[in-house]
């Protein structure tokens, strides 16, 4: 099959201005000061280029874009909150932007079905607090909460930090409205948990990356809102030793393990050192941390969480930990956490990796990228952290301590290549949570079983055979 080339728009005023008309001149940017915000990324890594941002406030809206963007063959790039991390919202090569923010509506929260339908330039936190206001929980959480949308989420199958409990953005969804590369609109917003009525056709636009359609709403599942929560900081030896306690807490705790996150002492030194307010979690260090959080609808998890780590010790496995004794102590402990990946930026240059190897095998992949990538850059600083618990691992390495930035990232491709390397030997994979997008488009096509990569290239070409939608990413 052909692949799909990228669409570069011919923006004439008068097609500019069609554009316009339908969100209105007010939510119609074309000024360059600002239009940059929707230019870069988080990282600096990528300068994208568009002549407009158009800011859609209702689904009829987006619907309209799309239709006309199809019938001129102009490219366009969904865009959410802004937070991905792979180039997936960056318009590369001048495609018109539609910021999704507008959307921003909770249409429908109900308590009896557990379900809360919301548009998909709602924020992640609004989402999670009004959840909580109404008694409820909505589980997905990651540190760019307070200012990714659900849409992006969705389009990208984020992970966060309690997948080991509740699954991926993917697991939490159960209808969506999607609007159609051609404009239409596919209204499958149903609340239904039991619905065998043919395809599930819309998880095919979750993790599809604004590719295949653009999420304009979701239904989304709730749960009854955490009565009991334990959350401990603890020091030990190595992963080994912290996969040795996922299964106590397994064993003892079972479904209430909601976070089991894997941290070296190198990332916790650089918080406490470039961090303001961080404080070491415990009085002494240790080569490794785990933190670790429970929680219950029901009973108090107190006693469970001192049986996890009482035996953890008796064990050897448990070298000291801290649990967290009020709320403001549990947030510090989240604080280390989310930081991390701040931390590292005054430390230089940070070559990063997403991904994700079997649980069992955790353990020696730390060990084998470790070493590959300090015997490819002596005096490189390995500091890999994430979601032990389902395997995500975020192998993020940062420079030689004085050397030179810029020769350092220039080295991104050959140590991407050591460390995927080792986890397709593991049967991983080089996208746990953050998605493909354009930094990772190329490698896919090396790592994907062909026969899935042809079914894919098959649904691109059906459903967007234009190639207007975020073209150049994931395929």
């Amino acid at each position: 099959m052909n692949k799909i080339e990228p669409v570069l728009p011919d923006l004439s005023p008068e097609l500019l201005q069609r554009f316009a008309a339908i969100v209105g001149d007010k939510y119609a940017v074309t000024d360059p000061n600002e239009i940059a915000p929707y230019l870069t990324e988080e990282r600096m890594l990528y300068q994208g280029r568009s002549s407009l941002v158009l800011r859609p406030g209702t689904t009829a809206e987006v619907a309209a874009i799309c239709k006309l963007a199809n019938q001129t063959r102009t490219a366009i790039v969904p865009q959410g909150g802004n937070t991905g991390l792979v180039g997936g919202q960056t318009p590369h090569n001048g495609e018109v932007v539609v910021s999704l923010r507008r959307l921003d509506r909770i249409r429908d929260l109900d308590t009896q079905s557990n379900t809360v339908t919301c548009e998909s330039g709602v924020v992640l936190q609004t989402i999670q607090e009004r959840a909580s206001e109404a008694d409820r929980f909505f589980p997905l959480s990651l540190g760019a909460e307070g200012s990714c949308t659900i849409g992006g989420n969705l389009s990208t199958n984020a992970g966060g930090n309690t997948a080991l409990a509740f699954g991926v953005a993917r697991d939490l969804v159960i209808g969506l409205e999607v609007v159609l590369a051609d404009g239409r609109i596919l209204n499958a917003l149903s609340k239904l948990k039991k619905d065998n009525t043919g395809y599930n056709l819309h998880n095919l636009f979750v993790g599809a990356e604004g590719t295949l359609g653009i999420i304009t709403a979701a239904v989304l599942k709730l749960f009854p809102k955490p009565r009991a929560v334990e959350t401990a900081f603890v020091g030990l030896k190595s992963p080994q030793d912290a996969l040795a306690l996922l299964g106590i807490a397994r064993s003892e705790a079972s479904n209430s393990v909601t976070s089991f996150e894997l941290l070296p002492d190198i990332a916790i030194d650089f918080c406490v050192r470039h961090g303001e307010g961080i404080r070491a979690p415990l009085q002494e260090r240790h080569s490794w941390y785990v933190l670790m959080e429970l929680t219950s609808p029901g009973a108090s998890l107190s006693e469970t969480m001192e049986t996890i780590l009482s035996r953890g010790m008796e064990e050897g496995i448990v070298d000291d930990a801290a649990i967290a004794a009020s709320l403001d102590q549990r947030r510090a402990f989240w604080t280390i956490r989310d930081f991390i990946p701040h931390a590292q930026k005054p430390e230089g240059g940070s070559i990063k990796h997403d991904v994700s190897v079997p649980v069992a095998s955790v353990p020696e992949f730390l060990a084998k990228a470790s070493a590959a990538v300090v015997a490819l850059i002596p005096g490189c600083r390995p500091c890999p952290f994430g979601h032990l618990g389902d395997g995500n691992i975020h192998f993020n390495v940062s420079q030689p301590a004085g050397a030179d930035k810029d020769a350092f990232l220039d080295r991104w491709h050959d140590m991407n290549e050591v460390v995927h390397g080792i986890v397709l030997a593991y049967g991983g994979s080089i996208s746990a949570e953050h998605g493909i997008g354009f930094m990772k488009r190329e490698e896919l096509t090396h790592v994907k079983d062909p026969v899935a990569l042809e079914l894919m290239r098959t649904l691109k070409a059906t459903l967007d055979p234009n190639g207007i939608l975020n073209p150049g990413k994931v395929i």
